[in-house]
């Protein structure tokens, strides 16, 4: 179950650089590649002639040629060119809304209609030359909606992460939801607390001494489709907390883009956007480093779990007041995509008696 009209990160540019990238995005089989222009373009996976993935062929001047026949696809999905065969009449095939905005390749696998630009999360870490990005993806064979309880409830951090970011205050401290519309946050504050060993290293690349007292937050949100901000940190104990003067503090926020492959795998966009030393290149290799370790701890955790559930679907789950946020963005999802099915059977059902007419 997932929302199609709507914006999901797609590729990171590179991936589109210099071959087409064959992914699946909501069940929906897509090409990308680089038009005549450089602009991001999203096609079916699929040529026309004998249905081989356009994404196993290769991209000569901005267009895509087949690597069974030789076809060639134009960027708005028509048939531009075959070797000794004339191609008008070609059926064409489906072109998706694509932008590459904020770093990312965004695409709308839903209705291309309804596809509006400003939907897009305006990222402003993205374009602060104070802010430093550093992330990577994974390949997740799971539900999207379990991954967006596992960001939601970061309770699990003292059992999955003892080693980097876990420590037992999380579960000592109770944590706060509200909702906001569709959007929803989870906050959790811990005062006069050790900091863990990612945040102690943080520490030290920010001049801070590792050995105090530190107050932390974790403030997580979500907004739909299944984009998830996570603002962490942690700040001197008794300068102020999250509101702390930048040189008492050392904070940033995760960046966690799920974008569903099918009803049970994903394509998992992560990463940290900081504002201090942002041109410290060895320290963002350091930080994504550590991500990309304790991303990898939950993998595990998240892959069995849906294994679990495909082996007993009849089983109920306990809902406790830690899930609030994942609740409530499982509400979200059911509700777009019960929308959405409703009017495509409207519209297919309009279709219907127009045709029979």
């Amino acid at each position: 179950m997932h929302i199609k009209n709507a914006w999901y990160v797609a590729a990171s540019p590179v991936e589109i650089d210099p071959k087409p990238l064959g992914r699946m995005i909501c069940g929906e089989r897509m090409v990308f590649h680089r038009g005549q222009q450089g602009q991001a373009v999203a096609l079916e996976d699929w040529c026309p002639h004998r249905g081989a993935p356009l994404s196993l062929g290769r991209v000569v001047d901005g267009q895509l040629v087949c690597g069974y026949h030789g076809l060639t696809m134009g960027c708005d999905g028509r048939t531009v060119a075959m070797p000794g065969q004339r191609v008008r009449g070609f059926a064409p095939i489906r072109a998706f809304p694509v932008i590459e905005r904020h770093g990312f390749i965004w695409v709308w696998p839903g209705d291309a209609g309804q596809a509006d630009a400003s939907l897009i999360p305006d990222l402003t870490w993205a374009s602060d030359p104070e802010w430093r990005f550093g992330g990577g993806m994974y390949h997740v064979a799971c539900d999207h909606r379990l991954m967006i309880d596992n960001l939601m409830d970061l309770t699990h951090e003292t059992y999955v992460h003892q080693g980097s970011i876990g420590q037992p205050e999380i579960d000592e401290t109770p944590c706060k939801t509200t909702v906001d519309g569709d959007t929803a946050t989870t906050a959790r504050f811990m005062d006069g607390i050790q900091a863990p060993p990612f945040w102690r290293m943080a520490m030290r690349a920010h001049g801070l001494d590792d050995s105090q007292p530190v107050d932390r937050w974790q403030v997580c949100h979500y907004s739909p489709p299944s984009h998830v901000m996570i603002e962490v940190g942690v700040a001197l104990a008794g300068r102020g907390g999250r509101a702390a003067p930048r040189e008492a503090r050392t904070s940033a926020i995760v960046v966690d883009f799920i974008t569903p492959e099918t009803e049970t795998s994903i394509w998992y966009f992560w990463g940290m956007a900081r504002n201090f030393r942002p041109d410290d290149e060895a320290l963002t290799t350091q930080i994504r480093e550590g991500q990309r370790k304790i991303f990898g701890e939950d993998l595990e955790m998240l892959e069995r779990q849906q294994a679990n559930l495909l082996k007993w679907p009849e089983r109920e789950l306990l809902r406790l007041n830690i899930d609030a946020g994942g609740v409530h963005a499982r509400k979200v999802i059911a509700r777009h995509v019960a929308e959405e099915r409703a009017a495509a059977a409207a519209l297919a059902g309009a279709a219907s008696q127009t045709g029979g007419a």
